[in-house]
């Protein structure tokens, strides 16, 4: 798994063994970030990526998040309720030397308590929860109600192909895309 755009590009990251984090494959992500860098997502006609604030729940390795510093994000929030994840999108921070763009947390994302003090909303945000569980309406409605979006946050949701989606209320649905066994929906927070 590495890097696949940016100053960063062809950094290797670090995976897990076993099959308890599903990582975003690289062709995933390039096709992804592809769509965000040439769409025109927001109002304010500013880019997608570069100096937006991203989080990355059900974070996993790190790897939305980080390829979006590579791009040019001004910062990443990284949640997961996985201490082994946090760790090693932690880790792959390090390796990339962005751990001080990076502010780390341990939460649930369907249930999330209110970000720190110092934690800037979100413009950009990408969830990756398990497949099969109904977990990114959930994350969605909790993020927002604790405070993590930002007003008309982009929100890049990864889910499985065959898995029932409906935007919750204060969504509204931009694009929905399908790659192998993966869907990804953009949606716009209200």
């Amino acid at each position: 798994m590495r890097i696949v755009g940016g100053r960063h590009r062809g950094r290797a990251l670090a995976a897990p063994s076993g099959r308890d984090v599903r990582p975003t494959s690289d062709r995933t992500r390039q096709a992804l970030f592809n769509i965000l860098e040439h769409g025109d997502f927001f109002t304010d006609g500013g880019p997608t990526v570069e100096g937006r604030v991203v989080l990355d729940a059900f974070c996993g390795t790190g790897a939305l998040g980080l390829e979006a510093l590579s791009r040019g994000a001004e910062a990443a929030l990284f949640l997961d309720v996985s201490r082994a994840s946090l760790e090693l999108a932690r880790a792959n921070a390090a390796t990339l030397k962005e751990t001080g763009r990076c502010q780390f947390v341990q939460g649930d994302a369907a249930k999330p308590k209110p970000p720190s003090v110092n934690a800037q909303a979100a413009a950009l945000v990408f969830l990756d929860p398990p497949y099969g569980q109904g977990l990114a309406p959930r994350a969605l409605e909790g993020l927002s109600a604790a405070g993590w979006l930002a007003p008309e946050a982009l929100c890049v949701v990864e889910i499985g192909g065959d898995d029932p989606f409906e935007a919750p209320p204060g969504f509204e649905e931009l694009d929905d895309r399908r790659y192998g066994d993966t869907r990804v929906l953009f949606l716009r927070s209200a």
